[in-house]
């Protein structure tokens, strides 16, 4: 268990000191996607959706829940963000919601997780909005795209 940083000698969580580490900017890419019914997008794209504005609730979601990962998994540290920008799109081909959440900081941690959040919270609520025309969507492909900054280095996901 060495190689997990949230468990310590004698194996116990443990949340991570950063005290002695660097303060660089720090960046975390995430994205997902919503797949629905023809029908639906087409209700998102006219915002006609009985509860409001799909994908404008959906971003301010996915913004306040980047704010709040700390509050939600327990070992993450609360940060202050330079920065947390949240885009969806509504494509063809599947029909879907395609959620990028973008968070940035200079700070001793990364914002891997706040990214993550972000897209998940953005995709639920995507969901939540039209749920009650459309119970077959389906939320996919949550994952960590890009992280920039930090000791252990950049990442860029595979295609």
């Amino acid at each position: 268990m060495s190689g997990l940083t949230h468990i310590d000698a004698a194996g116990e969580a443990r949340m991570v000191d950063v005290g002695d580490k660097d303060v660089t900017e720090r960046v975390g890419v995430a994205e997902g996607t919503v797949l629905m019914a023809p029908e639906t997008l087409a209700l998102i794209r006219s915002g006609d959706a009985k509860k409001g504005d799909v994908l404008g609730t959906a971003r301010i979601a996915g913004i306040m829940a980047a704010k709040r990962t700390h509050d939600l998994i327990p070992l993450c540290h609360p940060l202050a963000f330079s920065s947390v920008k949240v885009d969806l799109r509504a494509e063809d081909g599947p029909p879907r919601v395609a959620v990028r959440a973008t968070v940035k900081v200079a700070g001793r941690t990364g914002v891997e997780m706040e990214a993550l959040t972000a897209v998940s919270v953005a995709c639920l609520t995507v969901y939540d909005m039209v749920k009650a025309v459309d119970r077959g969507i389906r939320i996919t492909d949550i994952r960590l795209v890009e992280k920039r900054g930090g000791k252990s280095g950049d990442f860029l996901a595979d295609r």
